[in-house]
This record gives structure tokens, C-alpha cells and sequence, in this order.
């Protein structure tokens, strides 16, 4: 990628302008090349490749300057545009700003301050290469915006990121609890068009369904009891961001219409609002769960499946890359020895097996507590085999032992929910107790997780 090339496009309908501003960047810049109006300046820029652009505001043609910066920025938005203009009033520096325009300047010019600006321009256009090129080197070494893996499997779900993150489509991520679908929908929205937007993340199935539509589409003052004030959902804080919608499967009938009538008309009401919001929000939604199966059960509608489900994204479990389990470690481990101000630690050769043939049903968000826990509790420098939490510990389901008798044969829902309750507190003890990840890492709501842990005397 050259980032050494830079070109100048300068725009504005009167002749002196354009000879004194190409005279006097003609230093500044490997091109210089003027246009009298928006017509022709759209022409050559869709000719040559500008890095940046100075354009008046009102020019005389179809189109004035704001609409040029708007055509420019759509078909390459990386150039860096200035706008300048006699008539500087606060709405149309916001406008321009609003559009994309890197600086707002007012004539009569200063061609010392205008070099200035040209040359903070070409340092931002500079920067904006170089950061496309490092998330380019990060994609082939495996690791976009905090996702780490090298596996055949992450790396397809890493090249299935940069297909899709440039564009609106609406992306469904699945996959178990703890892999990582949170990282994959910010990634999504980072090397976006969007990044420099809003990222609003909520959990549905943390959620009361009573609450559900007021946090998804915001309640006006009154609309009902407590509602003391007008609040923002879910939809107006992300609005020209993006939108990730967690546990999408966990959301209540009735919002699922609603839900649905957003994608496909881009606009919602607050609850209790009549006023009809225009919504311009990338969605991405996630689940643990099968979706296919909760259609066939009736809980989840088969048309918002089929909305929200136009780029699927799956991702692997821990199990499933156990290649990829040491560099997650060494990531995990310098990340928490700099939070907890410990000096650095290793692994010793038989931990690190130990922890690459291990169960991880919590897969990478177990992993992470897991390292955690060790650089807390460990106080040497290395960390070896018996160091490692006893739950971690692979449990042998062969019969090499068979003196098995009828007496010891317990009824089959017995043994179900006697693997329930193990499982919910080998869950409970690798979060630490915390109940809502706990929920997360097991795949299901944290009402379902209180019911459970009643049911089996688990406080």
C-alpha cells in the first residue's frame, strides 16, 4: 500500500482561488488539479485517485459543495476532504462535519493556515492507511479487534469479517457460550464504515420481558408505571452505529414483531410515543442456541430468522481449535499479570498440556477465568500441572471397569438431573459464582439458572 502518494483536488467556481490555492500547495502535494465546478471536479475525481479534496460550498452546477463531499465520501471514503466558504454559519460546518469533512474553513483564506491544514490532512490520510494495513497484517496473523486465532476454522471466520464488515447485511453469529460472538460483532463493527459510531450491545436474555421493548425501542414519560422520564432505547443510542442484539433467541413474542417491522420498514415508535423514528442501525444478532430447533418449538418466528440470519457466522468451540488454545493463554496471561500487577508468569510444559486437552465447556471465556484465577492465586513465576483447577480435569466415560450391577443402576431421570446439578456447579465454580455469566456459559436465561439452582439447593 503506497502511503507516500498525495494528490490535491481543489474545487471553487472562482479562477483566482484555484490558481493562488494550486500555486501555493504545489509543495504540498505530489498532484495538483483544480475545477470550476461540481460537475467537473466529480469527474476528475472519479478519474484519478485524490487523497484530499478542498471544495467551496456553493458551486454552479447541479449539485453544490456539500452534495460533492457527500458523492466523494460514498465512493471512496477514505479521502480526506476540506470544505471552505464565504458564508460560514454553524449548520453548514455541521453538515459538512456530519458527512465526513475532515476541517470547515471560511474565506477570506489564509494560505499559511491552509497549508497547515493540508499538511494535518496528509498526517490523517497517512494514519488511515497504515491502520487498514496493520488490521490487514493482524487478519493474516490471526487476530482482528481482540480475536485471536490461527486454526483453519478462525480463520475462516476471520475472512468471513473483512467480506462482510463493509457492507449493511444484517449478520447472525452462532455458536456455544463463550467463544467469543461478542468480539466477532464488535470486529464486525470496527472495520466498518460505522467505526467511528456508536456500538451498542444488549443482552436479551438478561433481560425482563417486561422491559424488553422499552430498552429495544425507549418509553416517553409516562407511558408506564415508573416511567418518570423520556429514555432512549436500544435502536436511538446506536442509531448510525451498529446494533448487537445477544441471545436473540431469548426475545419475546411480542418484540419479535416489532423487531421485524424495524427491518423491514427502518422505523419504530417509543413505547407510548407516537412520533415514528427513522432507524439507522447495522444489526447484529448472536445465540447459543439452535434456531432451527426454536422455530419448530414455536418460540422463535421463522420470517425474523430468516431477516436476521442473511450472513451467518459460526463459530467454533474451544474443543474444536485446541491449536489455538497457547496463543489465547499467552494473551490471556500477560493481559492479567499487567490488571493485577503481578510480574510476568509462565507455563510449565505439563500445565500448558493439561490445559490444551481440557474439557472447556465454558470454551474461551472459561480459558480467560481460568488464567486469571492462576496468576492471582499462583505465586511463583511458573504455573505447573498442579496448579490447575481440579474441575478442569478430562472425567473418563469408558467401561474398562466392568463390574457394573443391576443394584447400581440408577433410573435415567435421576441420572439427568444428577448431571444437571454436576454441570451447573462445575459452570457456577469456573465463573466464580458470578450467576449471570454462569447463565451465559450454560446457554440459558438467568431465570432458568435461579429455577435450577433452587430446584437443587445450590445456594
Amino acid at each position: 500500500m503506497n502511503t507516500d502518494h498525495f494528490g490535491i483536488l481543489i474545487v471553487d467556481d472562482e479562477p483566482n482561488i484555484r490558481s493562488g490555492l494550486k500555486k501555493g500547495l504545489s509543495r504540498e502535494a505530489d498532484l495538483t488539479e483544480t475545477a470550476g465546478d461540481a460537475d467537473e471536479g466529480l469527474a476528475k475525481f472519479r478519474e484519478t485517485p485524490f487523497q484530499l479534496v478542498i471544495t467551496d460550498i456553493r458551486l454552479p452546477s447541479s449539485i453544490n459543495g456539500l452534495g460533492l463531499v457527500e458523492l466523494m465520501l460514498r465512493s471512496r471514503p477514505q479521502t480526506t476532504v476540506i470544505v471552505i466558504t464565504a458564508h460560514g454559519t454553524v449548520e453548514t460546518a455541521v453538515e459538512a462535519m456530519r458527512l465526513g469533512a475532515f476541517d470547515f474553513i471560511t474565506k477570506p483564506l489564509d494560505l499559511d493556515l491552509i497549508r497547515q491544514q493540508v499538511r494535518k490532512a496528509r498526517e490523517h490520510h497517512r494514519l488511515r492507511l497504515e491502520n487498514c494495513e496493520l488490521r490487514d497484517q493482524l487478519a493474516s496473523t490471526g487476530e482482528i479487534s481482540g480475536i485471536i486465532g490461527n486454526c483453519n476454522a478462525m480463520r475462516d471466520v476471520l475472512q468471513q469479517v473483512q467480506q462482510v464488515a463493509g457492507t449493511d447485511a444484517t449478520v447472525m453469529i452462532q455458536g456455544e457460550s463463550g467463544t467469543g460472538k461478542e468480539l466477532v460483532a464488535r470486529a464486525l463493527h470496527d472495520l466498518s464504515d460505522r467505526s467511528n459510531k456508536p456500538f451498542v450491545a444488549v443482552n436479551l436474555g438478561a433481560l425482563p420481558e417486561t422491559l424488553s421493548e422499552s430498552e429495544l425501542f425507549g418509553h416517553e414519560k409516562g407511558s408506564f408505571t415508573g416511567a418518570s422520564r423520556r429514555k432512549p432505547g436500544c435502536f436511538e443510542r446506536a442509531e448510525g452505529g451498529s446494533l448487537f442484539l445477544d441471545e436473540i433467541t431469548e426475545i419475546p413474542t411480542k418484540c419479535q414483531v416489532d423487531l421485524l417491522r424495524v427491518l423491514e420498514s427502518q422505523q419504530y415508535t417509543r413505547v407510548g410515543g407516537e412520533e415514528v423514528l427513522d432507524s439507522d442501525v447495522r444489526l447484529i444478532s448472536a445465540t447459543n442456541k439452535a434456531a432451527q430447533a426454536e422455530i419448530e418449538e414455536g418460540v422463535f418466528r421463522e420470517d425474523l430468522y430468516y431477516r436476521l440470519n442473511i450472513v451467518p457466522i459460526h463459530i467454533p468451540p474451544l474443543r474444536q481449535r485446541r491449536e489455538d488454545i497457547p496463543l489465547l493463554i499467552d494473551h490471556f496471561l500477560t493481559c492479567c499479570c499487567e490488571r493485577h500487577h503481578r510480574s510476568p508468569k509462565v507455563f510449565a510444559e505439563d500445565a500448558m498440556q493439561k490445559l490444551i486437552e481440557a474439557r472447556w465447556p465454558g470454551n474461551v471465556r472459561q480459558l480467560r477465568n481460568v488464567i486469571e484465577r492462576l496468576v492471582v492465586t499462583v505465586r511463583g513465576d511458573t504455573i505447573h500441572a498442579a496448579d490447575i483447577p481440579a474441575e478442569l480435569t478430562q472425567v473418563d466415560l469408558s467401561t474398562k471397569n466392568h463390574g457394573v450391577n443391576s443394584n447400581s443402576v440408577c433410573s435415567l431421570a435421576s441420572a439427568v438431573e444428577e448431571a444437571e446439578k454436576t454441570t451447573i456447579i462445575t459452570a457456577l465454580a469456573a465463573c466464580e459464582f458470578h450467576r449471570e455469566q454462569t447463565a451465559k456459559l450454560l446457554g440459558v436465561s438467568i431465570r432458568t439458572l435461579h429455577y435450577k439452582m433452587n430446584r437443587y439447593d445450590l445456594h
